[in-house]
């Protein structure tokens, strides 16, 4: 009679042993080592650590990070800058917007190793000192927001959407808006912000 407990193991040792295969098969030699070469180290049997430069809202940082870790992470973990939210942390919600060289990005889906060198503003640099941005001045007094979580990520975007131009219409602000989304539904005042908030 035949142990099934044996099979399992089998099976499960067949799975991994596979799996092991086509992941190594996946990456071509030598590339992971000439990615990292360029911004930090790769330490042999562990992960892969990198020395990057990151310029947030003028500052200058220079941190050691594992490869993997996001930009999103970065800047709320090590940075301790929080006004970026993780909300869905998979790209779908908009809260996690920041500017990477005036670009918007979702920096939960931004390895942090890809900003090296470049300049990131978050929700916090935009002000400059106590004075208000004007897209952040213009959510205040059209009142486009609720529970004020997805509030950074939808100035942010509201920010590049004007530098992009997309600010024609009403129904353009939406079209480019939407990868921003509010749960608590305030989407009438945000689009009236977003139009009061860009040049007159």
């Amino acid at each position: 009679m035949t142990d099934p407990d044996a099979s399992a193991v089998s099976r499960r040792g067949f799975l991994a042993t596979s799996a092991a295969a086509v992941a190594a098969g996946a990456v071509p030699a030598g590339s992971v080592s000439a990615t990292t070469t360029a911004v930090g180290r790769t330490t042999a049997g562990a992960a892969t650590t990198l020395d990057l430069t990151l310029r947030v809202n003028s500052a200058t940082h220079r941190l050691r990070l594992d490869a993997r870790t996001t930009l999103l992470d970065t800047l709320r973990e090590r940075l301790h800058l929080t006004g970026t939210k993780k909300g869905c942390d998979r790209g779908q919600c908009g809260a996690c917007t920041v500017h990477v060289d005036g670009r918007r990005v979702l920096s939960c889906l931004t390895l942090a190793a890809g900003a090296h060198g470049r300049s990131v503003t978050t929700i916090e640099g935009l002000a400059k000192g106590a004075r208000l941005h004007p897209m952040q001045q213009a959510f205040l007094d059209c009142d486009a927001l609720q529970c004020g979580f997805c509030t950074p990520g939808q100035i942010m975007s509201a920010v590049a959407l004007v530098g992009e131009g997309h600010d024609g219409s009403p129904a353009e602000t939406r079209e480019f808006m939407s990868g921003n989304l509010c749960r608590c539904g305030a989407y009438p005042n945000i689009v009236e912000a977003v139009r009061k908030g860009g040049p007159s």
